[in-house]
């Protein structure tokens, strides 16, 4: 009996000896984890006050790029609309500058061209483009007439009857400038020689 109590009573102390040491390890390991934690907390926020400090400092920078950029936008726009202007402005001049004689009417060519089609711009254009374009809307209109329905055909002459009068306007303002017919089309050669002559 006195065998088996003591027996018992070290098992018993051996039992708690492990239950201290146990607990004691897990202690330690609870104390190591919260020790991580904390480090990694503190790691974090010092993360997050430099990021913070990084974006306070960039952030002048960027509304100084963003200002330039916006000035530098706003100055090739001005420019874009400067020269859109004066182009405007030379176009209104030579439309409205007083005739003389013998020049063509730009009313009547952009008109008679965008009633009449290809027809209209025998009056100012040259004869080479006008007199085949002349007979390529007649052939088209012929067979249009009979094999498309006018509901199909009037979106087309919403489009190409107002190209024509442009381009009739234009024949016109060539006449004017250079007293005598000019093709708009093609003939680049020509150009070239006649740009080189005016700046002779």
């Amino acid at each position: 009996m006195e065998r088996l109590a003591a027996l018992e009573a070290e098992v018993k102390a051996d039992t708690a000896a492990k239950q201290a040491r146990k607990e004691a390890a897990l202690a330690k390991a609870r104390e190591q984890r919260a020790a991580q934690l904390a480090e990694s907390n503190a790691l974090r926020n010092r993360q997050a006050e430099l990021v913070g400090k990084q974006k306070r400092v960039a952030a002048p920078v960027e509304d100084d790029d963003a200002t330039d950029t916006g000035s530098s936008r706003g100055g090739s726009d001005l420019t874009n609309a400067l020269e859109l202007a004066r182009k405007a402005q030379d176009v209104k001049q030579e439309l409205t500058k007083a005739p003389k004689q013998g020049d063509k009417s730009w009313v009547k060519s952009g008109l008679a061209s965008m009633v009449l089609g290809p027809i209209g711009w025998l009056y100012a254009g040259s004869f080479r483009e006008a007199v085949p374009a002349s007979a390529a809307w007649l052939a088209f209109a012929a067979i249009a007439s009979k094999m498309i329905p006018m509901v199909l055909l009037f979106p087309v002459l919403l489009v190409a009857l107002p190209l024509s009068g442009i381009a009739g306007l234009l024949y016109a303002v060539q006449y004017n400038r250079n007293g005598k017919r000019q093709r708009l089309f093609g003939d680049k050669g020509a150009k070239k020689q006649l740009a080189a002559g005016k700046s002779k």
